[in-house]
């Protein structure tokens, strides 16, 4: 490998970087909306969005980050906490942002650093943090360091990159993009030399024996870190550096490099956070957390458990899920596991083995045009045949799996793919927000998209959309708005520790999630038909048991230990484990939950909203793109009249405790109860699972007759809301947050109900 003098004079190119301008060190200035919680990532939601493909303000076809801006509203009314953008720099585009050729510098097409240091600031008022892509391991071959290092070996960057004479080193480090590289070498005609890659031919890695790469990467953590990201997703870590005779991945000096920069952040940067992307083994991820006294990075996305929860819908088994948790090494104190569905990458089934890969592109990629090296290139809804309960059953496992989970743009709505694209792009179409043109993302000609808009016979933008599923209460965009609320309320799913449970059924997952505060019971049905089972609870004899989403009361735990609980299919509970009701009073045949004594040390320590931190809104409003006119207004029936009581109400059908339809707030439904607008009978209930109606004696908030005929809609976890035809209906059963007995009206948010 050639080395260059890297303390030589300057190189005879224009085309070097010059020094990077002064910006505003928004790092250390007050952060209005969020807490100073250190451990905030612990209990956070991730949210990738793609820049491009988000929302075009200009009209230019492509993406922007004032676009972004325009939506925070929306991601704030969602429910994330952080944002992870990928890459947003200079590029070719070759590899969709990764192949960058200027690390301090906001692409043109997508705006200015101006622009980047307002998204910040807007994001921060209202509670969101954000974290980027920060591209360590190689730069595009267009990059001024590589241009320089080929055409001047001598020169200041002619040792950046790995050089060789030939091509035969390092024969045990794998070719991980094995559908376009046959080698990790690559001959540069310009340097008459070969270059190292670990991914594409164009992207050369960088070399971090040189000192000087190592120093060029810290001044690019301090950039933005000045300008106020709470974060870093590292890309590829694992091949920062190569060693003869080993496969070039999770090398020590890796590790040793890693916890300068997680030195060097929590020194002049504290609170920011590193992400590690290790598509590794558990065993060999762990080391990028480093120890309690020398730390590396603060999170770790965990690869091997998301094949396996596809891999477990399948086979209708839940070994596969079990077994990759039993296998995860504990991690230190304060650390956190990533986790996900679906990303802007394929959906890697590297960590399965060969059999199990066969089973899954048998199972999901049954065309070859879904495939991509190693994975399946299609979206969470496609996946799944858009099946609404295996969505919710996989998003339900990866909201209460250990680890923070990040959900990918456009899931939320069940977007769908276009495998008709060439590689990855068949997930990173443009985000659908209204029925028309080019699914309000752009006013651009169709033509002018830099990719376009889903228009396939299922999955169409104009009947899959944000307008369209905010109008409709039982949509899937409302119940992960809904979801996503209740898992905020317990910090558990956060910082719990993971606590497996036996059960007599193979088809049946079950776990706890615990800490000092609460216990609650995470059981699933991975099978496609009904399943009974017995739940072995040793540890809680005797205690009550009572389901998070709408309180109703399941049997307690026998004194022997055991509790036995039916599942329809693909069905899930969150249950909250208690001490023993001193009452012993069972849930009420009237659908209402059952009042629940607090538990020991009642009270979640930081549960409360900071009062700096902006309240979630209540409705959200797809804005009109620029020069398209008004938006059309989400449907609204007559009398609408929000009420103040947080929480949610029981299902229309009190023997259907899994009917808890999570909706969203204000306009979502659980069930219409009681009696039907103008009329005095019962009411339809609405099904938790699939939005199916079926006749229920009382519903989700008003049990009689409404004045004036009245319905009354239950919102899910938040505001429940009451449509009159008449006078307003009043809000039966209610529960406050933290709560599971009924909530009365109230006025003043303080007046909460202890938590159980």
């Amino acid at each position: 490998m050639r080395k260059g003098d890297t303390g030589a004079g300057p190189s005879p190119l224009t085309a070097l970087p010059t020094p990077v301008a002064p910006v505003a060190d928004l790092a250390r200035e007050h952060r209005p909306g969020l807490t100073d919680d250190p451990e905030w990532y612990r209990t956070a939601v991730f949210y990738e969005v793609l820049l491009r493909a988000f929302g075009d303000s200009r009209g230019s076809g492509t993406g922007d980050l004032r676009g972004l801006i325009d939506r925070l509203d929306y991601l704030q009314w969602l429910g994330v906490d952080c944002l992870w953008l990928p890459p947003f720099f200079p590029s070719p585009l070759r590899d969709g942002g990764y192949d960058v050729s200027d690390f301090t510098a906001v692409a043109p097409e997508y705006g200015t650093l101006e622009d980047f240091e307002e998204l910040m600031q807007q994001a921060h008022a209202r509670g969101i943090r954000v974290i980027i892509d920060l591209v360590m391991n190689h730069t595009s071959d267009q990059h001024p360091w590589f241009q320089s290092s080929r055409s001047n070996p001598d020169g200041p960057y002619g040792d950046f990159y790995v050089w060789s004479d030939d091509n035969t080193r390092y024969p045990d480090a794998r070719v991980i993009f094995v559908d376009t590289e046959t080698s990790n070498w690559t001959f540069d005609p310009v340097r008459r030399q070969y270059f190292w890659h670990r991914f594409f031919s164009h992207q050369p890695d960088l070399n971090f024996e040189n000192p000087a790469v190592r120093e060029a990467m810290f001044d690019v953590v301090r950039f933005w870190c000045r300008i106020g990201v709470d974060g870093f997703r590292l890309d590829a870590v694992p091949y920062l550096f190569e060693e003869d005779g080993t496969n070039c991945e999770n090398l020590p000096r890796t590790h040793r490099y890693l916890r300068e920069v997680r030195a060097l952040v929590d020194r002049e940067f504290p609170g920011t956070i590193m992400l590690a992307e290790a598509n590794q083994w558990p065993e060999d991820v762990v080391e990028y957390y480093g120890t309690e006294s020398v730390p590396e990075c603060h999170m770790c996305f965990h690869f091997p458990v998301m094949p396996r929860i596809y891999y477990a819908l399948r086979e209708q088994r839940a070994s596969a899920i079990k077994e990759i948790l039993a296998d995860t090494p504990d991690i230190p104190v304060g650390a956190q596991w990533g986790t996900f569905l679906r990303n802007h990458d394929e959906l890697t089934l590297e960590m399965v083995s060969t059999e199990e890969r066969a089973a899954m592109y048998g199972w999901y990629a049954e065309d070859p045009r879904m495939r991509a090296n190693v994975g399946i290139r299609r979206r969470l809804a496609p996946l799944l045949g858009n099946s609404r309960a295996e969505i919710e059953l996989a998003h339900a496992l990866l909201l209460s799996l250990p680890g923070s989970p990040t959900l990918y743009y456009g899931d939320e709505i069940g977007m769908g793919d276009n495998i008709w694209l060439p590689d990855r792009d068949a997930v990173r179409t443009p985000m659908q927000w209204t029925p028309d043109r080019n699914a309000g993302f752009s006013t651009a000609d169709p033509g002018k998209l830099y990719l376009p808009v889903v228009q396939s016979l299922v999955n169409h933008y104009a009947a899959i959309n944000v307008e369209a599923q905010i109008a409709q209460p039982t949509s899937l965009l409302h119940w992960v708005r809904g979801i996503l609320e209740v898992r905020r309320q317990h910090p558990v799913f956060g910082n719990g520790s993971y606590i497996p449970v036996q059960v007599d059924n193979e088809a049946i997952l079950a776990f706890k999630r615990t800490n000092a505060q609460e216990t609650i019971l995470c059981v699933f049905n991975l099978a496609n038909t009904a399943r009974s089972t017995t739940v072995e609870l040793p540890r809680h004899a005797g205690a009550s048991v009572t389901d998070v989403f709408g309180g109703a009361r399941f049997p307690a735990v026998g004194a022997d230990g055991t509790v036995t609980l039916t599942l329809g299919s693909r069905d899930f509970f969150w249950l909250l484990v208690s001490r023993p009701s001193i009452h012993g009073d069972e849930a009420p045949m009237t659908g209402l939950p059952a009042h629940v004594p607090p538990a020991e040390d009642a009270g979640r320590d930081g549960e409360a909203v900071s009062p700096s931190q902006p309240q979630r809104p209540e409705t959200y409003v797809v804005p009109s793109a620029p020069h398209a006119g008004s938006a059309p207004r989400v449907p609204e029936l007559p009398g609408f009249e929000p009420t103040t009581a947080h929480g949610f109400t029981q299902p229309g059908q009190a023997d259907r405790a899994a009917d808890r339809a999570v909706t969203g707030s204000g306009s979502g439904a659980t069930g219409y109860g009681g009696a039907a607008a103008g009329q005095g009978g019962p009411g339809p209930a609405v099904d938790r699972d699939m939005g199916d109606h079926g006749t229920g004696d009382s519903g989700a908030g008003d049990g009689g007759a409404g004045a004036g005929g009245t319905v009354a809609v239950a919102g899910t976890l938040g505001q429940p809301r009451s449509f009159t035809g008449g006078q307003p209906a009043p809000v039966a059963g209610a529960l406050s947050p933290g709560s599971a007995g009924p909530a009365q009206r109230r006025t003043d948010p303080s007046a909460a109900t202890p938590e159980s």
